[in-house]
This record gives structure tokens, sequence and C-alpha cells, in this order.
């Protein structure tokens, strides 16, 4: 599965046009990313954005403080999981930016009304989980479970002094 986003939202309004393109599950993977450069950006718009990806259940402080110590010093971050970012590169993707989705390979894992993607990064060795839940009322699809996304990564090439 593969989104295509032709510019990454520098602000709330921004990102709410950008969402009104479809829920689809692969979808919101690539928005949460943007919502987490945004946040590293502006934290007030950032935990906005994500909200939206939430849906019925908002960050909370605990949820705030670790998205603020995880992206601390790593804007880069967020660009990373896009198609062309490298560290070599200092995670600076392709443009338009893509995002490559892999399906779940062990779907028969995972409870009724939750789906685990997973996104690739040239930082890190394996994919790395993103799991989100169905609103069954509605059918949508909300942000779940994201703390391996904000894991650490090879840093920048630029930023490594061993590179």
């Amino acid at each position: 599965m593969q989104v295509i986003i032709q510019k990454i939202p520098e602000n709330l309004m921004e990102f709410e046009m950008l969402n009104t393109e479809g829920r689809q599950p692969e979808r919101i993977c690539a928005m949460f990313l943007c919502a987490l450069a945004l946040f590293d950006r502006d934290k007030d718009a950032g935990t906005a954005a994500i909200n939206l990806l939430r849906g019925p259940k908002p960050l909370t402080p605990y949820d705030c403080q670790f998205l603020r110590d995880r992206l601390r010093g790593k804007a880069y971050l967020p660009l990373a999981y896009f198609e062309g970012a490298t560290p070599e590169n200092s995670y600076q993707p392709h443009k338009p930016y893509i995002l490559n989705v892999i399906e779940d390979p062990r779907p028969q894992d995972i409870e009724q009304g939750y789906l685990r993607l997973f996104l690739k990064t040239a930082g890190a060795d394996s994919p790395r989980p993103i799991k989100l839940r169905q609103k069954a009322s509605t059918g949508e699809w909300f942000l779940w479970e994201y703390s391996s996304i904000l894991s650490g990564i090879r840093i920048p090439a630029a930023e490594d002094p061993w590179a």
C-alpha cells in the first residue's frame, strides 16, 4: 500500500484539509507522520492534529510528554519513514512524499476491530508496527498504538561523530 502526499502540512488548517482526503488505514499512518512533523514545530497544533487521528481517545498529558521526549532533538524522525529518506541524506525524503505501508504478515494475531500495519525506515533494521482501531458504529479507522514509530533510529550521518 502506498500513500502519496504532495506537501507536509505546516499548520493545523493545512493538516485538516489534507486529512479530509480519506481515512483509509494506510492514510492514517501517513497523516500521523505529518502530525508528528507538525508537533515538532508547534506542540498545540500537533496535539490537535494527532487528536483528530485518535478520534474518541484524545492524547493525555502523559502522551504529550512522551511525544515531546521522543521527538526532542529528532526533527528528522517523522520524515524518516518516507521514501528516499536515509541517514546519509539527513532523512530528507523525495518529493512528493511517498509512504510505503506494509500489511501485517500475521493478521490472525490481532484482535477483531484492530489493524496492525508496518512502516519501514532506512534508519532501522526492521519495519515498525503501528496499530489502528476501528470504530464499530462508523467503520472509521483511528490511530491507536504508535510507540514503535517513535523508537530511536540511526542518527543522520551529519550528526554522527563516528560516520
